[in-house]
Formats: structure tokens, sequence, C-alpha cells
């Protein structure tokens, strides 16, 4: 994917869902990732020709993981002029007693824990850093998957909404890559040839989110076509935060007339 593309998609998304003010200063959690350097890229990108100013400042959560290297990280916020904070935690010594190949670990999937925990620190960083949003890289494909996990797991329909305000830290939450879909990421990963940082957490692979994943592929497989339509209802599935000011379906085309890439 290319970079105008990236941009024009996560535009599209900021001004559909009203994810940025002037004067914002943006906190853009930084895992490593494909889809949190993609949304590094997006954010610094936007930020040259957005009608409203705002700043940003790009933030890892170090989970203390010896082999966890981020100078290509460092290098990367350089080059697009973004200040860069990591926090350092021990919070992989707290899921994993101090072994990260434990196989009771892994079965016992700590994902929850840690994704609490990783979101209390880079939150409580951001506000120690001055800003009032916090930028998270999901992209359509979690979207998605999210919507399947509360279907199967919780009984009901939802999916997490384009912005989220934190009633405890008045954080705001905002999600600009919802009209990216992961195969649009890796492209953009290849592409821009990004220096990805590898998870080094044991858990990876082994969540209820890679099951469902995988059965979203093979359903998208078995019936073309399929994973548009499913962005589809979540769209247009009156889940709260999810409607927008765009009265027509024409207008909003970007969301779902996708079918090179879904």
């Amino acid at each position: 994917m290319e970079l105008k593309k990236l941009l024009s998609y996560t535009r599209q998304a900021v001004d559909d869902y009203k994810l940025i003010e002037e004067g914002d200063h943006i906190a853009v959690g930084i895992s490593g990732g494909k889809d949190s350097l993609t949304l590094l890229y997006a954010l610094a990108g936007l930020r040259r020709f957005y009608p409203k100013k705002f700043t940003l400042m790009a933030i890892t959560v170090d989970l203390g993981y010896d082999s966890f290297d981020l100078t290509p990280i460092k290098q990367l916020c350089e080059e697009l002029k973004v200040p860069y904070h990591i926090v350092k935690t021990e919070i992989a010594r707290i899921l994993f007693h101090g072994d990260s190949v434990s196989d009771k670990a892994v079965k016992g999937s700590p994902c929850a824990l840690c994704a609490k925990m990783r979101k209390g620190a880079l939150n409580e960083a951001a506000l120690e850093l001055g800003c009032n949003k916090v930028a998270y890289a999901h992209h359509m494909d979690d979207v998605i998957e999210t919507a399947f996990l509360s279907m199967i797991f919780e009984g009901r329909f939802y999916a997490f909404p384009p912005s989220t305000h934190l009633d405890r830290t008045q954080l705001v939450v905002i999600r600009p890559l919802l009209y990216v879909s992961e195969a649009e990421v890796k492209g953009f990963r290849n592409k821009m040839k990004l220096p990805v940082v590898a998870n080094p957490c044991p858990a990876d692979g082994h969540t209820q989110r890679a099951y469902v994943k995988n059965l979203i592929r093979q359903i998208n497989l078995d019936h073309p076509g399929a994973k548009k339509q499913l962005f589809h209802a979540v769209l247009h599935g009156n889940i709260p935060g999810w409607q927008t000011d765009v009265a027509e379906e024409k207008e909003n085309s970007i969301r779902y007339e996708r079918k090179s890439i879904l």
C-alpha cells in the first residue's frame, strides 16, 4: 500500500468520527509491531497537512524481555520527527514468574492481564507527558475479530468504537486505522521496510483472537467477500460509538467497497 492511500484512509476515519481536534496532544502506542508502526507513519504524515493542528508523542511500554531491542524504533521516530518515550516495566516477570517460556503461562493465556497492565502503563505515561489522547493501532480486521469474539464468548454483538473516553483519566482513546485492512498494513510494512521488532511473548499465537482470526480467514476463503460484509455489519449494527453524521452510504463507500483487499 502506498503512503498516499494510507493517509487517505486515515483521514477519512479521523473526519468521520472526529478523532482529532485542534491542539490535541496525541500519544501513539508503539508495540514495535507492523500495526503500530503503520499508525505512527499515518499520523506523522497527517500531521503535515491536516487543518486541525496536533502534536505526537510515541510511547512504548517495555515489558521487560531481554531480547526486546528498540533501537530501530528510536531511529524511525527520529526520522519522522516524533519524540519517543520508553516506559520500563516488569510485566513479563509478573506474568511468567521469571520463566519466559512457561508452558503453564501460555496455556493459561495471560493476555487479558497483560493488556490491562500495558494500557495502564501507557495511559499513565501519556498523562505525565501532557497528552490528552492515546492512539491505538486497531485496524479493520481487529474490528471484525472483536465482533466475533464478543458473539462467541460473550453472547453479544459488540466491537470497540472509533473513540473511547476514559472517565478515570479523562484521556480519549482513538483508533485512526479502522478503514485500513491487515492486508494493507502488511503491504505497507513490506513497501516501507518498517523496522518491526519481533514480539517476544511466549503466548503470542496461542490466544482466542488467533483462533478467531483463522476462523474468519477460512470463512472468507469459503465465501469470498464475507469479510467486507462483516465489517459492513459492524458499521450498520447500531453499536454505540459507531454512528456518524454522514447520511448517505455512497459518501461512506470507503468503509466497505474494498473488494481488492477484503
